[in-house]
């Protein structure tokens, strides 16, 4: 199998897994128990969060564990408009968050908030002053993800974070980073960030664990969960503590070298370009700078995106027609660009990891030629 779907979800690599397993059959104590076993397991706990927190950059105590990025977003936004709740009923955010973000914004709109959803320029791009053009003395949150996990913009969220401090300095700073965390520089403590939303499976960690960054402006945050008083009372449940284990374990292994993986998916996101641009009809979506270096959207114009996706599948390539969580649904990230129709619905998008080489690209970039020989377009 050729995988080229990082931005979905990616591979384990075998020492997380071994470290994974290690826990499940040797350090099964719960954390809250009062006996040896399991205060040793508090402490594992606690290394592993600082493993975590290391690589976002920010005091352990500040980070909380949680399922996954989705429950993060959740997480953030309804404790930034409880804080905020004297402040005002508004929030801003852009039109192409992930869908963890637009689906709870509904939730607060039927709650009597009002939002408003910045849209992209037609390269995806965001512009800091729009943004801020749209925040009012009443605007509890504003909401910028840092990575589109579409297009792979990276988005000024330190421009936007510290002029909002500047300008309204009460109101409060969320960034969806799940698809950014260890892929683009940055740092949740210099970032300006009121909250941060991470997970593990995008960089080679288990599905089921996440983590969100809670900043220092943020006093007495709004619990996400009641129970037994775990994770400092803010999120109770017995902690996951083999997929905790496991994501330490990959934010150890992706920060090790995070210059020179960098360098390489940079590299390799280049000569995906050149490569797919000898295929006829191909149209080049995501911008070419100022993006992630493993993201790339193309449009094969004519030719049904699902169409491609199912080829290609068949012949053990793994590609997607957008994000995971569409479903197969039409992109409303891809309908913001104001594409037209033959273009829109011809969207794919290739991903890149750092198990990923050229000569998978190659094989990509071959069976797409095929497709658009051997098949007549649709579209």
């Amino acid at each position: 199998m050729i995988y080229l779907d990082y931005a979905a979800t990616s591979p384990v690599p075998e020492p997380v897994a071994d470290t994974m397993c290690r826990v499940l059959r040797e350090q099964y104590a719960n954390p809250s128990a009062q006996y040896q076993a399991g205060q040793a397991m508090r402490r594992q706990v606690e290394q592993w969060r600082e493993t975590v927190a290391a690589a976002l950059d920010c005091a352990p105590e500040r980070l909380s564990f949680t399922s996954c990025g989705t429950e993060g977003d959740v997480w953030a936004i309804r404790a930034a408009c409880w804080r905020n709740r004297r402040t005002g009923r508004h929030i801003v955010a852009t039109s192409v968050e992930h869908n963890a973000v637009l689906e709870t914004l509904k939730w607060m709109e039927r709650e009597q908030y009002a939002v408003t959803y910045v849209p992209p320029r037609a390269d995806g791009s965001v512009d800091a002053d729009t943004v801020l053009s749209a925040v009012r003395p009443d605007t509890a949150l504003v909401s910028v993800m840092l990575v589109n996990n579409e297009l792979g913009n990276r988005y000024p969220v330190e421009d936007i974070a510290r002029r909002l401090r500047e300008r309204f300095p009460d109101t409060l700073f969320h960034t969806d980073a799940v698809q950014g965390f260890l892929k683009v520089p940055f740092s949740a403590r210099t970032s300006g960030a009121d909250f941060v939303t991470v997970s593990a499976h995008k960089i080679g960690g288990p599905k089921g664990i996440g983590a969100l960054y809670i900043g220092e402006r943020v006093r007495d945050p709004r619990p996400l969960l009641p129970g037994g008083g775990q994770e400092r009372g803010l999120r109770s449940g017995t902690e996951a503590t083999a997929q905790i284990a496991g994501f330490a374990k990959a934010a150890e292994l992706r920060s090790g070298n995070l210059s020179g993986t960098f360098a390489r998916l940079s590299e390799l996101r280049a000569y995906a370009l050149a490569k797919l641009s000898e295929v006829p009809d191909l149209r080049v979506i995501s911008p070419r700078t100022e993006c992630a270096p493993h993201i790339l959207s193309v449009a094969l114009t004519g030719w049904p995106s699902q169409n491609v996706v199912t080829d290609l599948s068949a012949q053990g390539i793994c590609i997607s027609a957008g994000s995971a969580c569409h479903q197969g649904k039409p992109s409303h990230v891809v309908k913001a660009l104001g594409l037209p129709p033959r273009v829109r619905q011809s969207v794919i998008r290739l991903s890149f990891g750092p198990e990923t080489s050229r000569a998978d690209i190659d094989a990509c970039a071959a069976a797409l030629r095929r497709h658009h020989d051997e098949r007549l377009p649709m579209l």
